[in-house]
């Protein structure tokens, strides 16, 4: 498939809690191995997320779930109060342990979620969800 809308890296981040791929209208993360995620150590991730989409331009965060780390989804709910532009979460599973713990992590968020066994078809996902909202002609 033919992704429509501009998919070009326009930046990559290296924080604490790991690297973030930052493009037009969506990001994906790949979190450290055995780091810790929470609301309060995402502050600067917040801020770059606000830097790009502030909260009006829609975007898409994908977590790429390379490696294994905790996470604490009740910061879902603080968190699309910040961005009212969030569109979408999904993930990337590549076992059926982060699969289940995905899942888990669906009942915590307020967006349009989605699981996916590649990046790839995470990518195509972003197109169903922005090109729509691109396109008000």
């Amino acid at each position: 498939m033919v992704h429509n809308f501009n998919k070009k890296l326009i930046n990559k981040h290296k924080l604490a809690i790991g690297l973030f791929y930052f493009y037009n209208n969506h990001i994906v993360s790949e979190i450290k191995e055995g780091g810790i995620v929470t609301f309060e150590n995402s502050t600067d991730l917040f801020k770059l997320i606000h830097s790009y989409y502030g909260t009006t331009t829609p975007f898409v965060y994908i977590s790429n779930r390379k490696n294994s780390y905790s996470f604490v989804p009740t910061g879902h709910f603080k968190t699309s109060k910040l961005f009212p532009n969030f569109m979408g979460y999904g993930v990337v599973a590549y076992d059926a342990i982060n699969n289940k713990v995905a899942t888990l992590e669906q009942s915590f968020v307020e967006t349009d979620t989605k699981i996916f066994d590649t990046l790839d078809d995470a990518m195509i996902w972003i197109d169903e969800i922005i090109l729509p909202l691109l396109n008000t002609d």
